[in-house]
C-alpha cells in the first residue's frame, strides 16, 4: 500500500478508491491530519516535546507512537491516584476498544473484551491473552484470570489491540499485560486503607527500594465487602513479591512471586428483567435455595533471567510454574443430577500449570538499515484433575454431595513466532512476524461407572499466523500505519467441558475460531494539541464458538459460521499547566454474524431448532463507548479529577431479544497530598454514579433461565488514606 500526501480534498478522494470500505472513515482524519502536519511542521518543531511513552508491545523497548499497531500504556499512577484498588476494570476505561466491567460477582471474574473478542465469556476472561509480568495469565487452552494482580504495586499496563496481537499465539484478540513496579531507589515503606459503600474495605502494605544490586517490590492487600448485591460478600487477599539482582553490568534475574485466595465468594447469579426492574440488589431464590458460592487459592512463581551476550545480541529465558484450586457451587436443581449421566452441580477444581519462554534478540542492520530481529519458543502446559459433586445430601442443599465426575484433562501448547522490525527508509519501517502454534488437548476419564461411559479422548489445533505492518513517517508529529494479519482461537476446557446433548465427556466435536483481521491509523503528537490516535479495523471470523446452552451457571458451545467485527477507535489526551491532564476515548463497533445458524434454548439439546439470522448483532457487545476525564494531579497539595462514561445498549443473546439499555454514568473525587520529613501522607474521597443512575454494569450472554442482567450499584462513596516512609 502506497501514501501519497496530496492536498486534503485529493488523499480523501484516492482514499476512497485504494482501501476496503471499513477503511474509509479514517481518511478524514488522516487526510487532514498529514496536511495540517505539513503546514504546521514549523511551529510544532519550537513547541516543548511531549514525553514519550515507551511500550513492550513488539517484545523490545520501542516508543508507541513508532508502532504499527493500536496500543496503550497506563501507568502505576494512574491504577491508583483516586481508585479503590480492587478491580483491573477501573483503570481501564480510558483504552480504546476496550470494554471492561466490573459484574459486582466475585465469584467471576471481571469482563473483559477487546474489539468484540472475548465478550461471550460468562466465566473468567478468554479471547484476550494476559500477562503479568511477562507470565501467561492465560493458560494454554486460552482462557485466562487477572485476580491475582495487587494494583498497590502495579508499575504499568499495557493494552494491544488489532492485528499484531496475533504474535502472542492462541485466543489473542487483543493483549494485556500488566507490569509490577520495579525495586529502584531508597527504601520506602506503604501503607493504605480504604473504606466504602457496601462494607468495603481494603488494607495494603507494600515495601520496595533496592540495595546495591538487588532490588526489591513486596505487597500485600485484603479486601472484603458485603456486596452491593444480596447474597454478594466476598473475602479476597492478595500478595505479590519481585525480586532483581544484577550479577554484572550485562545480565539481570528477576524472580516474580504471586498468590490469591478468595476463601468465600458468594455468587448472585443473574436476573431476569423483571427481577432487575423489581429489585435490582436482589437475587434469584436459587442463588440461596443452592448457596451458589466459589472458592478459590492460587500460587505462582516464575523466573526470569536477561543476558546481553554483546552489543548486538541478548538472550531471555522466562520459565514458570503454579497451583490454582477452585470450587463452585451452582444452581442446578436436583432433579436432573438424578440420570447417572449427570455430572453434578458442584464443580472442584485442581490446576497445575507451567511453562517456558526462550527468546533471542538481535540488533543488526539490512542494507544500511536499523533492523531488530525477536525469535523465541514458547511451550506452556497445564495439568487438571475436574471433579462433579451432587450440589446436596438427602434434602439439604447447597453442600457437597455424591461424587459424579472425575477426570484428568491435559493441555498443552508449543510456539515458535519469528518478529522483524526494519527501518529500511528514512521516513519508513516494517514490522513483520510468524507464529506457529500447536495446541493438545487431552482428556482421560477416571468416573466409569454403571452407565456412565469412558469418555477419555484427544484433540489436535493448529495455526501459522503471519502478521505484517508498515509505517510512514510524515515527520515527528504524524505517523500513519496498515497491518494485517491472521488469528486463531481454540475452544477453552470449559467450552469443551459439557456436551450440548447431555452426553458424557468433552465436546471434542468443537473446532478453532480463525480469523483474519486489518487496520489503518494515524497517530499525531503536538504540543499544543496533545496525542490524538485513531484507527479503523475489521476482523473477519470463520467457525466463530457460540453458546448452545447456558443453564445454571452451565454452558455448552457449537461452532456457527462467520462473523465481522469492524469499528473505529479515537483516542486523545493532553497536559495543561504540567498537572492537568484531559482524556478522550471513544469506540464504535459493529459485530455481526454474517451466516446464520441455529441454537437451542433449552437443555439438553440434541439438535438445535432456533434460528439465528445473519446480521443478527453478537451479544455482549456495545456499538458505540465514550470516556471523557480531567484530573489535576500535582505532587503534593490538592488534587482531583472528574469522569464520565457512556455505553449504548448491548444485547443480551444471539436472537437479539433484549438487552440492556445506554446508560452515562460520572465520578469525581478530591484528595490531598503532603510532605512532612520522611513521611509523604494523603487521602481522598470518591463518588461513583454521581446521579444514582440506575443500569446493567454487565450481562450474561445467552443465559437459558433468562438471568441475564447484574446490576451495577447505584451512587457509591469511597475514602482513603495513605502513608509512604522513605528511608
Amino acid at each position: 500500500m502506497s501514501l501519497n500526501l496530496v492536498p486534503h480534498n485529493r488523499a480523501a478522494m484516492a482514499c476512497g478508491r485504494a482501501l476496503p470500505a471499513v477503511m474509509q472513515a479514517l481518511c478524514c482524519i488522516v487526510a487532514p491530519s498529514a496536511a495540517l502536519a505539513q503546514a504546521d511542521a514549523v511551529g510544532a518543531a519550537g513547541a516543548t516535546e511531549l514525553a514519550p511513552v515507551v511500550v513492550t508491545a513488539t517484545r523490545t523497548e520501542a516508543r508507541a507512537f513508532d508502532i504499527p499497531a493500536s496500543i496503550d500504556r497506563i501507568g502505576g499512577d494512574e491504577v491508583r491516584d483516586g481508585r479503590a484498588q480492587v478491580n483491573i476494570s477501573e483503570s481501564l476505561g480510558g483504552v480504546p476498544g476496550l470494554l471492561a466491567r466490573d459484574r459486582q460477582n466475585y465469584a467471576q471474574d471481571v469482563q473483559i473484551s477487546v474489539r468484540g473478542f472475548g465478550a461471550r465469556s460468562t466465566f473468567g476472561i478468554r479471547g484476550v491473552r494476559l500477562y503479568v509480568d511477562g507470565i501467561p495469565a492465560t493458560l494454554p487452552d486460552g482462557q485466562g484470570q487477572i485476580s491475582n494482580v495487587d494494583l498497590g504495586s502495579v508499575g504499568s499496563i499495557e493494552v494491544l489491540r488489532g492485528p499484531f496481537s496475533a504474535l502472542y499465539g492462541n485466543s489473542s484478540g487483543g493483549v494485556i499485560q500488566v507490569f509490577t513496579e520495579e525495586g529502584t531507589g531508597a527504601p520506602r515503606l506503604n501503607f493504605s486503607a480504604a473504606s466504602g459503600s457496601d462494607g468495603l474495605l481494603r488494607l495494603g502494605a507494600k515495601a520496595i527500594g533496592a540495595v546495591g544490586n538487588f532490588g526489591y517490590v513486596v505487597s500485600a492487600s485484603r479486601f472484603t465487602t458485603d456486596g452491593y448485591r444480596d447474597h454478594s460478600a466476598t473475602t479476597r487477599n492478595l500478595g505479590n513479591a519481585k525480586l532483581t539482582l544484577r550479577p554484572d553490568a550485562e545480565s539481570q534475574l528477576t524472580v516474580i512471586a504471586n498468590s490469591v485466595a478468595l476463601p468465600r465468594a458468594q455468587d448472585p447469579l443473574g436476573l431476569r428483567r423483571d427481577q432487575y426492574e423489581a429489585n435490582p440488589r436482589g437475587v434469584d431464590p436459587t442463588a440461596l435455595t443452592f448457596d451458589t458460592r466459589k472458592t478459590l487459592d492460587q500460587t505462582q512463581l516464575g523466573l526470569i533471567y536477561e543476558r546481553r551476550i554483546d552489543p548486538a545480541n541478548a538472550l531471555r529465558l522466562l520459565t514458570y510454574a503454579g497451583h490454582r484450586n477452585a470450587e463452585q457451587f451452582q444452581s442446578i436443581p436436583t432433579g436432573p443430577q438424578a440420570s447417572p449421566l449427570h455430572p453434578g452441580g458442584v464443580i472442584a477444581l485442581g490446576r497445575d500449570y507451567r511453562g517456558a519462554d526462550l527468546r533471542w534478540t538481535l540488533k543488526s542492520s539490512l542494507a544500511d538499515a536499523p533492523l531488530t530481529l525477536v525469535s523465541g519458543l514458547a511451550y506452556d502446559a497445564l495439568a487438571e484433575h475436574r471433579q462433579g459433586y451432587q450440589n446436596f445430601i438427602g434434602s439439604t442443599l447447597g453442600v457437597q454431595g455424591a461424587l459424579r465426575r472425575d477426570e484428568i484433562n491435559d493441555v498443552a501448547n508449543f510456539d515458535q513466532y519469528l518478529q522483524a522490525n526494519w527501518q529500511f527508509a528514512p521516513k519508513w519501517s516494517l514490522n513483520a512476524g510468524l507464529r506457529h502454534s500447536q495446541v493438545r488437548f487431552k482428556s482421560t476419564d477416571a468416573y466409569i461407572v454403571g452407565t456412565n461411559p469412558n469418555d477419555s479422548g484427544s484433540a489436535t489445533y493448529n495455526a501459522t499466523l503471519p502478521v505484517l505492518g508498515v509505517m510512514y513517517a510524515v515527520n515527528d508529529a504524524v505517523h500513519l500505519y496498515a497491518t494485517a494479519g491472521r488469528g486463531f482461537e481454540t475452544p477453552t476446557l470449559n467450552e469443551l467441558a459439557y456436551r450440548p446433548s447431555g452426553a458424557t465427556g468433552l465436546n471434542f466435536g468443537l473446532q478453532a475460531a480463525r480469523s483474519t483481521s486489518v487496520e489503518a491509523g494515524v497517530k499525531t503528537r503536538w504540543a499544543g494539541v496533545g496525542e490524538l490516535n485513531a484507527a479503523v479495523f475489521q476482523a473477519d471470523t470463520d467457525n466463530e464458538i457460540v453458546t448452545q446452552t447456558n443453564v445454571g451457571g452451565r454452558a455448552t458451545f457449537q461452532n456457527a459460521g462467520a462473523s465481522r467485527r469492524s469499528g473505529i477507535e479515537l483516542g486523545w489526551s493532553q497536559r495543561y499547566w504540567e498537572h492537568l491532564r484531559a482524556q478522550l476515548a471513544y469506540t464504535a463497533l459493529d459485530a455481526t454474524y454474517r451466516d446464520g445458524f441455529k441454537t437451542c434454548t433449552a437443555t439438553p439439546c440434541a439438535a438445535p431448532t432456533v434460528v439465528i439470522p445473519a446480521g443478527n448483532r453478537i451479544p455482549g457487545v456495545a456499538q458505540s463507548s465514550l470516556y471523557a476525564a480531567l484530573n489535576w494531579a500535582p505532587p503534593t497539595g490538592w488534587r482531583g479529577g472528574v469522569e464520565a462514561r457512556y455505553l449504548s445498549r448491548v444485547y443480551v443473546n444471539d436472537a437479539n431479544s433484549d438487552s440492556a439499555p445506554a446508560y452515562a454514568i460520572a465520578a469525581a473525587n478530591l484528595g490531598y497530598m503532603l510532605n512532612a520529613g520522611p513521611w509523604e501522607l494523603g487521602g481522598f474521597a470518591r463518588v461513583d454514579n454521581l446521579f444514582a443512575r440506575k443500569y446493567a454494569g454487565s450481562v450474561i450472554v445467552n443465559e437459558g433461565n433468562s438471568r441475564f442482567f447484574e446490576p451495577a450499584p447505584g451512587r457509591t462513596w469511597l475514602a482513603s488514606v495513605s502513608a509512604t516512609l522513605k528511608f
